[in-house]
Parts: structure tokens; sequence; C-alpha cells
């Protein structure tokens, strides 16, 4: 390793002894964890419940989505602790369990066949929800009405107003991001069923061709609907990409590949280069994008390599010469201004992974700290670091996974876990009278197990297990969904001494 190299290494080993000196360090169960994280989903479901369904104290609801417009809406996901299913932020989870699935699978082991199951009832819908050509239904049930009632999903008498995206009302990135998501399932589902994977891809397709040629955000089409839960702050562009580059990945077109790279510049690729989310796909773009470099399949696109390097470089502690794009709280949480920390801190995380294995393959080095390099195993090591704050390796000793470990958030911002379920209280319970358990100290009656919280939301690590901080005590399945490739690839390779790739 070169000099200035080994100073670069040196100063992220002291910086991450320092902000895991207020915590003790566990050995954790990832197989358990990740176990767990997949059965959260099953906690979310919407629509007939299977006969398999394992939380049993979940039943049946909203068995008539989408009749109001003469189509079936039923399934899918309540993305949180609420009972509004928005496509948005469920097509991204979809991409993301998805991506974990391609680049970890054989890490999965015994629980691929179960993280499969996980996607496919979220592209079950998508699939659902695209079935009209020109046409994305794009969220089910007015989140106004909604959240002004605290009732369980088997009971919501709220409006389930249907709405959509067409060529008179765009929305080019819930569209491009629902194309991402079922392309992204076709790569998870070529083996294990091929005619669902086709299905799939020949659907992005279409869903894709819809979103680039009636371009537009989804949240100045429906404006009153979206937002605020899930208006598109950082626009449309960075959708575009990100499904082209899935459309690429999945089907090996040369016109995606031309697609990506006639619009690098115009759709804005090196943009928000630190940012990952349900809005914001601009580092993933990269990272995903790179691969082709690093994987020497590719040198067309060599520039998303660099804006990857920069990205990556943001996230270290210690050692980027990019400035201070991330903090850390003093216990060594990954921390970014405004709620729901653990969104952030799940898929950059799994970003740092994903990078840290293409750079593995091809025997590199992330060049940070003004010409010194980051190894792929210092990469993994803030990645694994991040994942066990969540399991509890950290000032509170608290894991911010539902079941994980002796202790855990018991009030989480969530109504069908904090109300009696149907089999302990068959009455009906409505809108209103869901306040008394809302309000109530007492802990949820019902464990969603596996569910990850917001967590602490500044950097003193403190968290309030009070269901009305719904910043810091709602789950969300984008907080999972990066979570299981995690989850998986360090259940299999636990060991920092054995990664070999320092």
């Amino acid at each position: 390793m070169a000099p200035r190299a080994m100073a670069a290494a040196a100063l992220l080993v002291v910086a991450a002894a320092a902000v895991m000196a207020t915590t003790v360090l566990g050995v954790h169960d990832y197989g358990d964890a990740l176990h767990k994280s997949i059965l959260f989903f099953e906690g979310q479901r919407s629509g007939r419940l299977p006969p398999d369904q394992r939380v049993r104290w979940r039943q049946d609801s909203a068995l008539h989505d989408g009749a109001a417009a003469g189509v079936d809406l039923t399934g899918g996901y309540y993305d949180a602790g609420d009972n509004v299913k928005f496509g948005f932020p469920m097509a991204f989870t979809a991409t993301l369990m998805s991506w974990g699935l391609i680049d970890f699978g054989r890490s999965f082991g015994a629980h691929e066949a179960e993280a499969r199951k996980a996607v496919r009832w979220a592209t079950d819908y998508l699939m659902k929800a695209t079935a009209t050509p020109g046409t994305v239904y794009v969220q089910v049930g007015d989140a106004f009405r909604d959240h002004a009632c605290w009732e369980r999903p088997e009971d919501m008498d709220t409006p389930r107003t249907v709405y959509k995206v067409d060529r008179d009302h765009p929305g080019s990135d819930v569209a491009a991001e629902t194309a991402a998501a079922l392309a992204a399932a076709s790569i998870v589902f070529r083996d294990a069923d091929p005619a669902y994977s086709r299905r799939l891809l020949d659907r992005a397709v279409k869903v894709f061709e819809f979103a680039d040629r009636y371009r537009g955000p989804y949240s100045s089409s429906l404006h009153a609907a979206v937002c605020p839960c899930y208006c598109d702050y950082d626009g449309y562009q960075d959708e575009l990409l990100w499904g082209a580059a899935w459309l690429h990945k999945a089907s090996r077109r040369r016109e995606y590949r031309d697609y990506i790279k006639r619009n690098e510049v115009a759709l804005g690729a090196s943009d928000a280069i630190n940012e990952f989310g349900w809005d914001n796909k601009h580092a993933g773009i990269n990272v995903l994008i790179s691969k082709e470099v690093l994987m020497g399949k590719d040198e067309f696109f060599n520039s998303f390599r660099v804006n990857a390097d920069n990205f990556i470089c943001t996230l270290l502690p210690g050692i980027s010469g990019h400035g201070p794009q991330i903090q850390y709280s003093p216990g060594g949480l990954l921390f970014k201004v405004g709620n729901s920390n653990m969104q952030h801190v799940t898929s950059l995380s799994f970003l740092l992974l994903a990078y840290s294995n293409y750079l593995s393959h091809a025997g590199a080095h992330a060049p940070c700290g003004g010409g010194g390099g980051a190894t792929p195993a210092q990469l993994r090591r803030v990645a694994k670091r991040q994942v066990d704050y969540i399991l509890g390796d950290n000032p509170l000793r608290m894991s911010y996974m539902v079941g994980y470990g002796e202790r855990f958030p018991r009030r989480i911002h969530h109504r069908a876990s904090s109300l009696p379920s149907v089999a302990a209280h068959p009455q009906r319970i409505g809108c209103k009278a869901g306040a008394a358990y809302y309000a109530s100290p007492a802990p949820n009656p019902n464990l969603l197990v596996g569910a990850v919280v917001g967590g602490p939301s500044n950097t003193t690590d403190n968290f309030p297990d009070a269901r009305a901080v719904f910043q810091q005590s709602e789950p969300t399945t984008y907080i999972n969904a990066p979570l299981l490739g995690l989850l998986a690839y360090f259940s299999a390779h636990p060991n920092p001494a054995q990664w070999g790739d320092d």
C-alpha cells in the first residue's frame, strides 16, 4: 500500500475507533435479523393474506381497492405505520430488495425463497398498477383522511381514493421507478420463474417508454394527494436514468446503454451524489452503473465510476477529501438532517457494501483522502458498523429492530401494531376510538417483528420510545428493504478478519 493510502487507512481506523468508543460491541446473529427483517414485510401486507402468512395477528384488509376506478388494486404493501398504499416508495422498496438478492443472493441461504416472496408481493401489485397502457396507478387511499384516524387496516373506513398518472397528468418519477422495480425483479425471478421474469421485463419496457415520452413530476400532477408525504422534491430526471440503468442491466439492450450516455448530463447523473433514497437516486445510479466499468465490461461509463468514487468518499469518517457531507453521532451512527434517519443509514450502507464488492472483484480501491485509497474492506467495515448500531451496538444498548435482542422499541408509531388484533378484539375500532390506544403509554400489543424504526433523529444518539414521535418511532418498508442485502452478506461473512481485501 502506498504511503498516502496507508495514512488514509490509518485515519479511517482512528475515526472508526472514535465512533465506537461509547459502545460495547456485541456478536450478532445476522441470519436471525435477516429472517425477522423479511418477516416485517408480512406485517405490512395489504389485501387477502395467503395461507402461509406467519404474522398471524394481521388479517385481510382493503379487499376492494381499485373497485371505484374499475380496476383491481388489491395487494401490495402499506408503506409505514398508516394504511395508505403509496406507489413511489413501494416501487423503490421492491427495487432495493431485488438489488440485494441480485448482488448477495447466495448469502441469503435458506432465506432466499422468503425474500423472493417479499419482492413478489410488491411486484404482483405493481403489475396490476401498470396493467392499463399509458397509465400507472400510483396511490390508493386519501392520506389526509387516513392520517386523521388511528384504526386497524382490517377496520379502515376512510376513502380508498385511487390516484393515477397518465399522458395528460404525467409522473415520470413514479413511472420510471416502477419500471426499475419491475426490471430489477425480472433478474431476481430469471431462474426461479422464467415466465414471470419475462412478463416483468416486458412490462418494465412499456412503463419506461411511457415515463420517458410523457415527462413531468407526479407531484405536479397530483400535488394535493401525494404531498407532503411523498412529494418528489428532487425532480424526475434521476428516476429516468435509474430506470434506464435497470433496464440495461436486465435486458442488455444497447438502446438503454445509449440512452444513459446520451442523457448523462441532461438528466444530471452527477447531481447531489451524496443522496440516495426513495426520492433521490443519483448515488445509486452511479454505483449501479460503475460495476460495468469495474468489471471491465464498459469503459463507456467511466464518468459514472468517478461519480461513485466521489460519493463513496463522502461517507467515510476521517478520510474524505470532499468535505463533511455526512455526520456521525458520538455513538457512530451515520446521520443526515431530516426525519426517519435510519432510511439514510440502511440505503447508504447498502451502497457502501455493494461498491466494496465491485471494487474487490476488480482489485481496486476508492481514491479517497487526497490521493490515497480506501480498500473494499474499509468500506465494508463502515457498512457493518451501521448494521451493528441498528442491532444494538450503540450508547443506549438498544436494538432498533423490533423483536431482535433483549431491548427494542415497544411503542412504535404503527396502527396495526398498537391496536388490539381482530382476534383479541373482534369488535370494530372506529376512526377516533383508536386515539386512546395511540395516547396510551402501554407497549404495543402486537409485535411487528423485524420492523426497523426511524431511530435517533440528531447526533445525540437519543431515542424516545414514544408513539407520538413518528419521526423516530415509525418503521417503513424502505428502511428495511436495503437492510436485507446487508444482513444477508454479514450473515455469510461476519468476520472482517476473513474478508482478505484490505
